[in-house]
């Protein structure tokens, strides 16, 4: 009755199989702004990062540690990074910071600001429109609210009994 048409996958030579993923790195980046010395600071919740960019190989060094030692998390990795994935420079600036304060989300937006502010320092004609249109140099205002008098928390109150 039926007969089997399943196909077999044609056979690909290990030259043919090229393998992308977000964490491939193809050396250095395509963009088009000046390699130069640049500064930022950054500040996100409690965390503050001095970041430091210096033309290079894309090494980075957090509080004398590398970035994946420093966050181990991915994520935190990718956020840090964006600005200079945005605008295709991977490879060209080694990034030195120094962060304190907060946690670990509040530091890795610390250096995200700080990073896409050295950038656009550098080279504003080139980056500046990029960074802003991604949201990039706007600082997140979001710090949390101070506790007030008679109630837990911020805006915790305690519990109301009716008897």
């Amino acid at each position: 009755m039926a007969e089997n048409t399943n196909m077999a996958a044609p056979e690909l030579n290990s030259e043919d199989q090229a393998v992308y993923t977000s964490e491939t790195n193809a050396g250095a980046g395509t963009g088009t702004s000046i390699v130069a010395p640049g500064y930022g600071t950054g500040r996100r919740k409690e965390a503050v990062a001095r970041v430091r960019l210096v033309p290079g190989t894309g090494k980075w060094t957090i509080n004398g540690r590398s970035l994946e030692e420093y966050f181990p998390s991915l994520l935190a990795q990718r956020e840090v990074n964006a600005p200079i994935v945005l605008l295709k420079l991977e490879g060209k600036f080694d990034v030195i910071v120094l962060v304190d304060g907060g946690g670990i989300s509040g530091q890795a937006g610390a250096i995200r600001l700080g990073v896409a502010r050295a950038l656009n320092a550098i080279d504003r004609d080139n980056n500046r429109a990029t960074l802003k249109k991604h949201g990039f140099l706007t600082r997140d205002a979001r710090v949390v609210e101070r506790k007030k008098a008679g109630l837990h928390k911020a805006r915790r109150a305690p519990q109301f009994s009716k008897r």
